[in-house]
């Protein structure tokens, strides 16, 4: 794979993920020439995270960069790229890249039409904005579009990715929606999973409720991976009913505002253990009654 000529990046804006993906590229020898940043945490942290690039209005920087990264908010995007067309600040030649991970090429058309070429590079992690994401970004994965038919336009997301030191992954634009509403499923819900877990067990009286759930949980996610449903245990796995019954009185009781989570995610589970061979039809049968009785969601 070719290696990129070096290229002067622009970062709209200098937020948790442009901050990080600009001082990545610099890291691999593109000189970041400007940034954009408003509030006084981009402010900060383009100060931190790109030391001495000066901070300039959108369409400054993206007519002083040959790549120019936007890493705005998912639905800020459409409208700033169709504003930088109005101000006339594409130009053929350009690279633009979003980093958005529900939008496809269809968001960068304006930029397009001028000439310049459409990416979209979205690293599959979450970003904090700090200099430890740098060595994150380096272990990820990074979802690529490009036109289908451009065969150069792939290679030069996947050479800037991989110069980052992270994987490139080709995502089609017609499977951009439902790769983002996966990895959403994923992980921001594994975040309110694990949160409710822990709010339970400080319910319960449970100190340093994190360090205990910890090693469970990092153990179920690696075993998840390796494993597939085969990993699946607990209550619902092993058909016990009776258990189950107890955890939603004690939960109606308790926390009612996490039931129906625990419910839908229970009928799910029951579902996938049964397809898996690991519960038995009439146990699948008996705990889809008690989850589906009166009062449950």
């Amino acid at each position: 794979m070719s290696r990129p000529a070096r290229l002067g990046v622009g970062v709209i804006s200098a937020g948790r993920v442009g901050s990080v993906v600009g001082a990545a590229l610099a890291c691999t020898g593109h000189t970041v020439v400007a940034a954009s940043g408003i509030s006084a945490a981009s402010r900060s942290r383009a100060e931190r995270m790109l030391p001495g690039v000066p901070l300039n209005p959108p369409d400054r920087v993206a007519t002083a960069a040959d790549l120019v990264l936007l890493a705005v908010p998912d639905d800020e995007l459409a409208a700033l790229v169709r504003g930088l067309a109005a101000t006339g600040s594409w130009r053929p030649g350009q690279i633009v890249i979003h980093t958005s991970g529900a939008h496809g090429l269809d968001v960068l058309a304006p930029a397009a039409e001028a000439g310049a070429l459409p990416l979209a590079l979205h690293p599959v992690m979450t970003f904090t904005g700090r200099s430890e994401d740098l060595d994150r970004l380096a272990a990820c994965s990074v979802g690529v579009t490009a036109a289908a038919d451009d065969e150069m336009a792939w290679s030069v997301g996947e050479a800037l990715t991989v110069e980052m030191g992270a994987e490139p992954v080709r995502v089609p634009e017609a499977a951009r929606p439902l790769y983002h509403a996966a990895l959403a499923h994923g992980a921001n819900h594994l975040i309110t999973l694990v949160d409710d877990c822990v709010d339970l067990l400080r319910g319960a009286g449970i100190a340093n409720a994190e360090r205990m759930i910890g090693p469970l949980l990092s153990a179920a996610l690696d075993n998840a991976l390796r494993h597939g449903d085969r990993a699946l245990t607990g209550p619902v796995a092993r058909g016990d009913t009776g258990t189950l019954r107890k955890h939603l009185t004690v939960l109606e009781a308790t926390e009612p505002a996490v039931v129906p989570a625990y419910v839908s995610l229970a009928r799910r589970t029951a579902r996938r253990a049964e397809s898996a061979g690991l519960l038995e039809p009439g146990a699948a049968a008996e705990i889809t009654e008690l989850l589906e009785g009166p009062g449950n969601p």
